[in-house]
């Protein structure tokens, strides 16, 4: 793993959350884009090297939807970006992680992503992103 890639927030409100983040970071998001696959609209600030990502669900069936629903907003996910994400997630099963899904889909802002069940992972849900090429 190269770096942290982005920390993922989740918000019932997008539009109110830019807002805020806005006004903490000092500085405005510099995209939005929607997953349909995953049921969410994202909104990217830039933070050094690493990103803020808030993430709202836009149907009631989506993960995001399911956090929300049991836990408020809040982080929902550390991601790090990596080389080879094939190879990251054959190197994690085989130190024992539970890996959600082992066939990379597509994610936002251009990227390959797999997730870690936060019961491997000490309660974290992790994320791998690999630019995709």
């Amino acid at each position: 793993m190269r770096k942290i890639e982005h920390i993922g927030i989740a918000v019932t409100d997008l539009e109110k959350s830019n807002e805020v983040f806005s006004r903490l970071l000092g500085k405005k998001h510099f995209k939005t884009e929607r997953v349909e696959g995953e049921g969410v609209e994202t909104s990217f600030f830039q933070v050094g090297e690493t990103k803020v990502e808030l993430l709202q669900a836009t149907r009631s069936d989506s993960p995001i939807a399911k956090y929300l629903g049991k836990k408020g907003e809040g982080v929902h996910h550390i991601a790090f970006d990596v080389e080879d994400i094939h190879a990251e997630v054959e190197r994690l099963k085989q130190e024992g992680f539970e890996i959600l899904n082992e066939i990379p889909k597509e994610g936002a802002d251009n990227k390959l992503v797999v997730f870690l069940h936060p019961r491997s992972t000490n309660g974290v849900l992790v994320e791998l992103c690999q630019e995709k090429k």
